[in-house]
């Protein structure tokens, strides 16, 4: 069997085309440890992107645009200071993206390898993918969803924290539950 035969089979309903990620049903989110002992929750309020399905799975790809200024703690005052200097540096890196290598399945699990770019660093990303399905959204029109998670280094990415970073984790988990619609 061919890696487009097991690919496909563990997608249901497969459709090609080209999809726009509908922000309105979609989710960019973030969990930190704080002082290691809380989860601090948060989320991006602003992204796009595009992806690529092809009729063969694993040539499929994907490119998303994080606002980073769009970040949302639920606490104004920490978002002001993770928007700063310190971790994202907003005004010098206002957007972070994701540019997927491939696409891939082990065991069968679905992964999207990639390139994450952060405070102008770049590093190899990836993300483990739960296919939601594919139907038709509204309008009638094709959709697809699915659910995805990584973990990154902030430090990979030189966001230090300053002063503050000591009381949060080096890693950061990163959850994405998307909708997307075919054009």
């Amino acid at each position: 069997m061919t890696a487009s035969a097991d690919l496909s089979a563990l997608l249901p309903g497969y459709t090609t085309g080209t999809w726009t990620i509908d922000p309105v049903h979609s989710e960019v989110a973030f969990t930190v440890r704080h002082l290691g002992i809380a989860k601090v929750r948060g989320r991006f309020d602003t992204f796009e992107g595009t992806l690529t399905t092809t009729d063969a799975p694993e040539a499929s790809s994907v490119i998303a645009t994080i606002d980073t200024a769009s970040i949302s703690t639920g606490n104004a005052q920490r978002d002001e200071h993770v928007r700063g200097e310190d971790f994202l540096h907003v005004a010098a890196h206002p957007a972070m993206t994701f540019a997927s290598t491939g696409v891939r399945v082990e065991d069968g699990e679905g992964f999207i390898d990639g390139e994450l770019t952060l405070r102008g660093v770049t590093r190899p990303v990836t993300l483990a993918v739960e296919l939601n399905g594919f139907g038709t959204g509204m309008g009638g029109k094709p959709a697809v969803g699915f659910s995805a998670t990584t973990e990154i280094s902030r430090g990979d990415f030189g966001v230090t924290g300053g002063a503050a970073g000591a009381a949060v984790s080096d890693k950061i988990k990163i959850t994405l539950d998307v909708e997307a619609n075919q054009n």
